[in-house]
């Protein structure tokens, strides 16, 4: 019962409708000696109370290896994408993943696997 009054709550507050960010595509692109990132994330951003406010680059063992912050809603931009520039990629490292957060549920949501092409 008190599932059923939390969800209805919810849905009556218009709380957390737009759910998690999803990276829908990700490339990498080698640049010298450091890679650069376009991740293309998707959100029902509700404005500034609800919105994708940062997208990261992380090794298969979970360390974070560079993070995009974004600096405010894309209510009329979805998808959207965006770049970093001069990520370091330990020697050895073949795979990353692309994450995103927003600013209610924090990290989570679908993140893409990027294979790294050798330089």
């Amino acid at each position: 019962m008190k599932g059923i009054f939390a969800a209805v709550f919810c849905l009556a507050s218009g709380m957390a409708l737009a759910g998690k960010a999803d990276v829908v595509d990700a490339t990498a692109t080698p640049t010298g000696d450091t890679w650069q990132f376009s991740a293309t994330v998707q959100h029902a951003d509700e404005g500034w109370d609800h919105y994708a406010d940062a997208w990261r680059v992380v090794s298969a063992e979970g360390d974070v290896l560079g993070t995009r912050v974004l600096l405010h809603p894309h209510v009329n931009e979805q998808p959207f994408t965006r770049s970093l520039s001069g990520v370091v990629i330990p020697d050895g490292v073949e795979v990353v993943f692309i994450e995103a957060k927003d600013n209610v549920h924090g990290w989570g949501g679908l993140r893409k696997e990027v294979k790294l092409k050798s330089h």
